[in-house]
């Protein structure tokens, strides 16, 4: 048996020929493609603005940062995601208040957000997590009353959609990932997407140390005009090499997630009769693009978790632990809230091997180990 991944990205001659181009052309930093990119994915995703970033954890932070949040303030997040969502308000100095989720997206609620929002509270942090598009308007109004910014997280986002538009289009602030396991990959890499032109305009200057010139202004000139750096900045740039990729991959979304929704199709037909299984799915309001194809593991199945992780294993199967619950770590051990469903999630449930070129005969090698131990109880 050949070992099945939990993810493969999918890449190919073209993105070689990208890549191959930009070296070629001699400017393999942060320059035309990435302007490029930043145009298209801005068009793709229904924004006025997109920036690209190093990663989906700069532009949170980034996000952040231009939308004004800083030392005392808190920021309403969910545990049940992975620890960058909570690291974003501590960059800035604010205290992420943990909200639970609900038990069957794993996104955050209007409910359990306002169980959250207290007297300091200036934000809410969003995730669609796994891909699966959180219900931004119920969100939005609990929030927007009281002058709350909505950031989403979309770092697994993109491809799925909300109310007939993609997600992201809809929040005061959206980041994104571009990391290898994401359907839109660049490698690593991230980009910041919003309406707010000021916004947009500051995190371009402070991803590139809050110059007031750019790498690409001063090297298109013969004689490069002094710079001024107009407060603390950072280096948050994404490069032409990623940049060219994320083009390429950009054009295959669509494409890519059609995929992904036929392979989590099948999943879900194949464990529907299994019981103690319970499938991820799309919400009413939207469709996801399957990033992570999660399942729970429930007290009526013959094996726990971690028991049907080490039988997959057995069968050279790589899986992966629900998602975390932040809360949990040690920067945050120090919270005190009650999150019963997130702490339940990240024991139960587990991650499925789902990428572009999987096999008929490789997910179907997944489901006769989930459903082994159901002929065998």
């Amino acid at each position: 048996m050949t070992r099945i991944n939990v993810m493969q990205p999918w890449l190919g001659e073209e993105e070689v020929a990208a890549v191959t181009e930009v070296l070629r052309s001699g400017w393999v930093a942060q320059g035309p493609r990435v302007a490029e990119f930043e145009r298209r994915f801005a068009e793709h995703q229904q924004v006025q603005h997109a920036v690209a970033t190093s990663s989906c954890t700069t532009a949170l932070h980034l996000a952040l940062v231009v939308a004004g949040i800083t030392a005392d303030d808190e920021v309403v997040v969910p545990s049940f995601s992975f620890i960058a969502t909570a690291n974003a308000p501590t960059y800035v100095g604010a205290r992420p208040v943990f909200a639970d989720v609900d038990p069957v997206t794993g996104n955050l609620t209007a409910e359990t957000v306002a169980a959250a929002i207290g007297p300091r509270t200036r934000a809410v942090i969003a995730v669609d997590q796994g891909g699966v598009p959180v219900d931004l308007q119920a969100i939005r109004a609990v929030c927007d009353p009281r002058g709350l910014v909505v950031v989403e997280d979309a770092a697994c986002g993109a491809g799925s959609t909300y109310r007939g538009r993609p997600v992201g289009a809809g929040a005061d602030i959206t980041a994104w990932s571009f990391h290898p396991r994401k359907v839109l990959t660049t490698g690593e890499g991230g980009m910041l997407s919003t309406n707010h032109a000021d916004w947009a305009a500051r995190a371009r200057t402070l991803r590139e140390h809050a110059m007031s010139a750019s790498a690409a202004e001063r090297h298109a000139s013969v004689l490069a005009p002094p710079e001024v750096y107009t407060e603390v900045g950072f280096n948050y740039r994404m490069t032409d090499l990623q940049a060219a990729v994320g083009l390429v991959q950009l054009e295959r979304l669509t494409q890519v997630v059609r995929r992904r929704r036929e392979l989590a199709d099948v999943y879900g037909k194949a464990i529907a009769d299994v019981d103690g299984l319970r499938a991820v799915a799309d919400p009413p309001w939207g469709s996801s693009n399957f990033q992570s194809y999660w399942v729970e593991v429930l007290p009526e199945y013959p094996l726990d978790r971690d028991g049907l992780m080490a039988r997959l294993a057995a069968a050279d199967v790589s899986a992966r632990r629900g998602i975390m619950a932040a809360h949990r770590q040690p920067p945050y051990v120090h919270q005190t809230s009650a999150l019963p469903v997130t702490e339940r999630l990240t024991d139960t449930t587990l991650i499925l091997p789902l990428f572009h070129q999987m096999s008929e005969s490789e997910q179907a090698r997944v489901v006769e180990v989930l459903r082994e131990p159901e002929r065998s109880a």
